[in-house]
């Protein structure tokens, strides 16, 4: 039994401009252990498959409006309020997208931390704050005792982040959520955070769904990649077999877009220019039909603006919603 398990999710927001489908029937699993990572461009629908796991998704406007969401052999929709409570922050633990807005800037690093310990584990204001510098400590804060003291706006980015981490396995949760955890920071803070993710992750044994636009993060961390595109997924693959033989023109187009450090230069010394995917993606409130990629894409014929493609399942576990993988497979990405 896999640890999480999503079924045909679909969260909708209802707004003026209609009912606006942010995540549309989504479907994969996350086995003990495992860091998948989920990749796209924004407004794609990644945060919100996230707050839809965690049932954080605002109501109003948004609601989830199908699917199921199993997690260690529970659907997590079907939890009363106080059920789902008690996994936020337990069994579930998720690192935010902007640590800053996500601390509470009237309160101390070590209250905040300190509050998700004894809220779950119900024990001493003491024994609480002993936990807490052993968190800080985990997630290599130097000086931790005098951290414990400090507010969020005196803290760097990075720190900030460390100090979100701590806060998300407080309570050794069985899986972890990082909603774009490099956002804003430097190159060198990145690979510190990615670097700690990964020490956390084997130390702990918690799965990690990653959240992430950047595909040189999934290549450094993931086992497992999902690509969305405009609230569905549309590739499914091992990493390694992502990189080696995308199956989605959305997902060549991405891969294509990457900076390479051998790319050939013109006789100014000028390197090569970036490809780039034509178009924007769509409006929610304004779905192409058929392939939601279609419009952008050099491949399209008339029978993928026909109707729904849905993923098909291919050798090696993996999954691709186009009708013209077979063919595209046989051209050099």
């Amino acid at each position: 039994m896999p640890l999480l398990d999503i079924r045909d999710l679909s969260t909708h927001f209802f707004t003026r401009k209609g009912r606006l489908p942010a995540v549309d029937g989504v479907s994969f699993q996350i086995d003990a252990g495992e860091t998948v990572a989920l990749v796209g461009e924004s407004g794609c629908g990644k945060s919100v498959t996230a707050a839809s796991i965690l049932r954080l998704v605002p109501d109003p406007p948004g609601r989830i409006v199908g699917g199921e969401i199993w997690f260690e052999g529970r659907d997590l929709l079907k939890l009363p309020p106080d059920g789902m409570r008690a996994l936020r922050g337990n069994r579930i633990g998720m690192v935010f997208q902007e640590p800053m807005t996500s601390l509470n800037p009237v309160f101390t690093i070590g209250d905040q931390i300190a509050e998700v310990i004894r809220e779950h584990k119900k024990v001493s204001r003491v024994d609480a704050y002993g936990r807490v510098a052993e968190l800080l400590n985990l997630v290599r804060i130097p000086d931790p005792h005098r951290l414990i003291r400090e507010y969020p706006h005196r803290l760097s980015g990075g720190m900030r982040q460390r100090v979100m981490i701590a806060m998300a396995i407080a309570c050794e949760p069985a899986l972890l959520i990082a909603d774009e955890p490099t956002t804003a920071l430097d190159v060198t803070t990145q690979a510190q955070i990615l670097e700690l993710l990964d020490d956390l992750k084997q130390r702990l044994g918690m799965a990690m769904l990653l959240i992430t636009h950047d595909l040189g993060v999934v290549a450094q961390t993931a086992q497992r990649v999902l690509i969305m595109y405009a609230g569905r997924v549309v590739e499914e693959a091992a990493v390694r077999d992502l990189f080696e033989e995308p199956l989605h023109p959305y997902t060549r187009g991405l891969l294509q877009s990457l900076p390479r450090p051998n790319a050939d230069v013109d006789a100014a010394g000028r390197p090569e220019p970036l490809a780039e995917i034509a178009g924007t993606v769509p409006s929610l409130a304004a779905l192409p039909a058929g392939c939601r990629f279609a419009p952008r894409c050099r491949y399209a014929l008339d029978a993928c603006r026909e109707g729904d493609i849905p993923l098909r399942s291919f050798s090696g576990g993996r999954a691709a919603a186009c009708i013209r993988t077979d063919e595209l497979r046989r051209i050099a990405p």
